[in-house]
């Protein structure tokens, strides 16, 4: 099979790394790729955006499946273009994707569902917004109102979420969304929900309309610094799987969670064909969706592919073509992974490029490095083009081993302000004596 990736970041590295190792592959593209796809696909320079450039190359180049990594072109469309040209494609409807790009639309869903998820409130006026803070305080008390999540409605990068532990920030947050429209149309609505406490978890699952088949779980880190300081990134780093995710749990996610979403889209008239992946929050109270996404997640998917000892090519194409229950279930090794992204000086603020990179081939042996921010410049160099530039990925008997292997190598990648989070998996350690 020719098989094209749309996207050029780490996820839609280990994407094709993965689907390289299916007996069925025959030819491998990835566009517009990065410096570490081109070693194992073919970079084409197409943008992802332009959905019918992408189609048409796609049909010239008798592509028989087509991957699609990013959010932005599944919310815009990219996949009910390839099916107008009658290609085969892994991914949601742009009807199906706004369980992703619009947060308003997918609440509203969980809710009509049943399917738990926090309390909120949305509105796209600011005074609307201002007028509910206010009448939260008088109810709850100006401190026991808070903390609050406000949420962009659209899609923004990993951007678009803030919580605010008090009325300036609160204030502040919709100013920003609402007033100076920093992130444009896509905080043009916003939604104020409830604070969840408990420990986050994400859950891949393979849907092809109608069936749902969960993979294995993890758990990212979304801040920029340890101890979860600093403003919120793409995602810094994860591992795979947290103790805490026990069978049982799974099961009852599946059951009231995934489930439910995959028939409450196919009700709505958007079925859902593609890696829907919940952000979930495991409370006192049972776990509750913190969000829906509609394409596999970015840094999670480094650690939980690697796992994956199934063809995932197989399984891509059953879902693809509705037929989930025409393949083996996926089958997972026992080793557990732990990944860690080297990013950029500055990110996720401004942060320079074309900083060349170094010691990719001082890693010890089965240590991947999924490239992100990466591209070869003129003269074949290996430069930085991103704010998150690699995610170094090992794999051990336990998270612990898994974490101390992908950090003994973290330190032999150089480049010019090179940085890392050092608490990726610690929760997983367990206390000396």
């Amino acid at each position: 099979m020719r098989v094209l990736v749309i996207g050029g970041g780490a996820r839609e590295h280990v994407l094709c790394w993965k689907l390289a190792q299916s007996p069925h592959l025959s030819a491998l593209f990835c566009a517009p790729g990065n410096g570490g796809t081109a070693a194992i696909a073919e970079n084409v320079p197409l943008d992802p955006m332009d959905f019918a450039a992408c189609a048409d190359w796609a049909e010239r180049h008798a592509i028989d499946l087509t991957v699609i990594g990013p959010d932005d072109p599944l919310g815009g469309g990219i996949v009910d273009v390839f099916a107008a040209h009658g290609l085969r494609v892994f991914g949601p409807t742009r009807a199906a994707a706004r369980i992703e790009s619009s947060k308003v639309w997918a609440k509203r869903l969980l809710l009509d569902a049943g399917i738990p998820t926090a309390d909120a409130y949305h509105t796209d006026d600011y005074d609307a917004a201002l007028a509910y803070l206010a009448r939260r305080e008088a109810e709850h008390g100006a401190d026991a109102a808070y903390p609050l999540v406000v949420k962009a409605d659209g899609l923004a990068a990993g951007k678009g979420v803030i919580i605010a532990h008090d009325g300036g920030e609160a204030r502040a947050a919709l100013n920003t969304f609402l007033v100076e429209r920093r992130l444009g149309a896509a905080g043009s609505a916003v939604l104020i929900e409830e604070y969840l406490e408990g420990r986050e978890l994400s859950l891949f699952a393979l849907s092809d309309g109608e069936r749902v088949v969960p993979l294995v779980p993890a758990c990212d880190y979304k801040c920029a610094y340890d101890d979860d300081e600093g403003p919120n990134t793409g995602g810094m780093g994860a591992y795979s799987p947290p103790a805490f995710a026990t069978p049982e749990l799974l099961a009852a996610i599946a059951r009231d969670m995934l489930i439910p979403a995959v028939r409450a889209l196919h009700a709505a008239g958007a079925p859902f064909r593609g890696l829907l992946y919940a952000g979930l929050m495991i409370t006192a109270r049972g776990p509750y969706v913190l969000e829906f996404n509609a394409r596999f997640g970015d840094p999670e998917t480094q650690v939980v592919l690697p796992r994956l000892e199934s063809d995932l090519l197989e399984l891509c194409v059953a879902a693809a073509d509705g037929r989930l229950d025409t393949v083996a279930p996926p089958r997972w090794s026992d080793e557990a992974a732990c990944g860690v992204v080297i990013a950029s000086r500055g990110y996720p603020g401004p942060f320079a490029k074309g900083l060349p990179i170094t010691g990719l081939d001082a890693l010890d042996p089965g240590i991947r490095a999924f490239h992100a921010g990466t591209r070869r410049d003129t003269d074949g160099r290996l430069v930085t083009s991103g704010g998150r530039v690699l995610t170094l990925v090992a794999r051990g008997a336990t998270v612990a081993d898994a974490r101390a292997r992908v950090y003994a190598n973290a330190g032999r990648i150089h480049f010019d302000g090179a940085r890392w989070r050092t608490d990726i998996g610690a929760r997983e350690v367990a206390p000396a004596g």
